[in-house]
């Protein structure tokens, strides 16, 4: 198995990263969404290696294989973190990929660390720029849905994360884009976190401001969200960060749900080879 060593910031401690690298020619890092791993990327690997890249995949502090520690699932905690990965492999003219929550890492890295390692990025149902509704944030999500995500969590994780999985990936009474038993796999996933760092990243991703962060991002963008997203709605989310991010490709997915690295992973990978290709 392999790991990378990065920092508990508060302690000191050492943190294990585990991550996956596959492929020859210029690399793609992926991020993984909340409350998955690494192993959600598993229906892009194969087209990205074949159409020639190499491509890294990571879990997460706190979930997946990676070290649980107690504290540090704040932002700067987590993009140090990929900041350890972009060092230890000595990344260059990569593409970062991130998906939800991944997307907050992906240009907190650029804002904090800068680009000479990054030549692309890739949002897809990112949770920029600011999820939260505030008083200076009148478009985002209201408090009390996070407030009750997290009640739900205390109260009984696995149960939410088996209706979560279902809002995730679009599955109602008529529409059934994926199969039970792959339903369950993901709420498997999911459930191998740490419920500390399910928590605290659910509050990070909620709560964090990335409108300063994306005033840095310079390198092309590619932004790719579903207009049924249910998780992380469009109108808070992929519409303004598309709106701060100069010169960014936009693309809105007809009819996808959040999880649309499975539901709509044919486009999803056709899109993502065509960008990373491109000059």
């Amino acid at each position: 198995m392999d790991f990378i060593k990065s920092t508990d910031t508060s302690t000191g401690e050492e943190v294990q990263l585990s991550y996956k690298d596959y492929g020859q020619g210029k690399p793609i890092v992926l991020i993984h969404g909340w409350p998955l791993s690494k192993e959600m990327w598993e229906y892009q690997i194969d087209d990205l290696v074949s159409a020639g890249f190499r491509v890294i995949k990571y879990d997460r502090r706190g979930f997946g294989k990676s070290s649980k520690p107690w504290n540090d699932y704040d932002y700067d905690a987590l993009t140090a973190d990929l900041h350890s990965i972009m060092e230890t492999l000595d990344l260059k003219d990569a593409t970062l990929v991130g998906f939800s929550m991944g997307g907050g890492e992906a240009v907190r890295y650029i804002s904090k660390y800068g680009s000479d390692r990054v030549s692309k990025l890739v949002l897809i149902s990112a949770v920029t720029p600011y999820l939260q509704k505030a008083q200076d944030n009148p478009d985002g999500v209201p408090g009390e849905v996070f407030e009750e995500m997290m009640k739900q969590m205390k109260k009984d994780r696995i149960a939410f994360l088996d209706d979560f999985g279902k809002t995730f990936f679009g599955v109602n009474l008529i529409n059934h884009p994926v199969s039970a038993p792959l339903l369950e796999y993901y709420r498997m996933l999911a459930s191998v976190a740490a419920p500390r760092a399910t928590q605290q990243c659910a509050v990070g991703f909620a709560s964090t401001d990335f409108r300063n962060d994306l005033k840095q991002v310079k390198v092309p963008t590619l932004i790719i969200h579903g207009d049924a997203d249910k998780t992380v709605p469009i109108d808070a989310s992929g519409n303004r960060t598309a709106k701060m991010i100069p010169g960014a490709t936009y693309k809105v997915y007809e009819g996808a749900p959040h999880g649309l690295f499975y539901t709509h992973r044919e486009k999803l990978n056709e899109d993502l080879i065509s960008f990373c290709k491109s000059a």
